[in-house]
């Protein structure tokens, strides 16, 4: 089967990945995604907002982030200051990990990062500080600055290098993940096909809805004058079911009747490729700073399953993309 490359332009794409309920697999698949269409031979940038901070530790061992991270080279350090992007500069955070990228050899493809913090947490109550304002006019316009500070910053000249931008939300719906939710062009929402892990999809989906509504409507209503904001469009580019076990080439019974209801009642598209529960591919996530699906033989069949997602992801934005002119 042949590889599809990226089909939107020169145009990069921001896709958010998230989901309200944590340990769904979330970072394996923005992990593996990212080096998967890396490894194709495009430029991706890979954001961690996550305070836990897997994503981060996916490409360095908890040593080399203490040692050429922690201090001035996470995104925490962007946040901070009295308006993101104030203190430190965003493309000055941007790091190489040096093992993924040497997979590609002497190709196109790039895999950078901007790593997390566990200071992160903190970060939410700092910005909801911001917020407030002597008139309405002021709160609207510092609305608009804070929740599109990352949108402004991605889209500025210093990423326009990139092909493809995922970042790897919080588990919670707090200002930083508001932040990448306006930024983002597309999201994806990763999900376990538990009762727990599908509960709160549709909640997320209205949570979504109403911040993008309220952007727009101080955007639209003249509050962007001197902020350079238009109206965000983010679409939900579908639902991936996770550590999914797999028998006779189908997910076992119970899992199968969790898919089979999400896709029928959701309001948002559930893709039909999965990521299988496999420890033997992702129990050592991060020990060698190389995601499970590039160290996997071609013929593998959990790699082979990964590949097919990725096409379907990639089909899926690029619709999208063109959908929205």
């Amino acid at each position: 089967m042949s590889r599809m490359c990226l089909d939107w332009g020169s145009v990069m794409q921001v896709v958010a990945v998230m989901n309200y309920k944590g340990g769904v697999g979330k970072t394996t698949l923005t992990a593996n995604l990212g080096a998967e269409i890396a490894s194709r031979g495009h430029r991706v940038l890979l954001v961690d907002l996550d305070p836990q901070a897997n994503l981060t530790f996916s490409f360095y061992s908890i040593d080399e982030f203490h040692e050429s991270l922690a201090d001035d080279k996470t995104i925490m350090q962007w946040y901070l200051g009295d308006m993101p992007g104030r203190k430190a500069n965003l493309a000055d955070l941007v790091v190489t990990p040096e093992p993924v990228n040497r997979r590609f050899g002497d190709g196109d493809g790039q895999l950078d990062l901007i790593a997390s913090h566990l200071g992160l947490i903190d970060i939410d109550l700092e910005l909801a500080a911001k917020l407030g304002g002597t008139t309405i006019g002021e709160s609207k316009r510092k609305f608009l600055e804070l929740h599109g500070c990352l949108l402004k910053a991605l889209k500025g000249p210093d990423f326009a290098q990139y092909d493809l931008v995922l970042i790897d939300c919080a588990p919670n719906f707090g200002l930083v993940t508001k932040t990448a939710i306006v930024a983002s062009d597309h999201i994806l929402v990763p999900a376990k096909a538990d009762y727990l892990s599908t509960l709160g999809i549709e909640y997320l989906v209205g949570n979504c809805q109403k911040l993008v509504k309220d952007f727009n409507d101080y955007v639209e209503h003249g509050f962007s004058a001197d902020s350079g904001f238009v109206a965000i469009r983010p679409q939900f580019a579908g639902v991936v079911f996770t550590m999914i076990q797999v028998y006779a080439n189908k997910p076992i019974g119970t899992q199968l009747n969790y898919v089979e209801e999400v896709r029928m009642n959701a309001s948002v598209p559930v893709l039909d490729g999965v990521v299988r529960n496999s420890p033997r591919h992702f129990g050592d996530a991060g020990s060698t700073g190389v995601p499970a699906m590039l160290r996997a033989a071609l013929d593998d069949e959990v790699a082979a399953e990964f590949r097919d997602l990725a096409e379907e992801i990639i089909t899926t934005i690029t619709r999208q993309r063109s959908a929205a002119g």
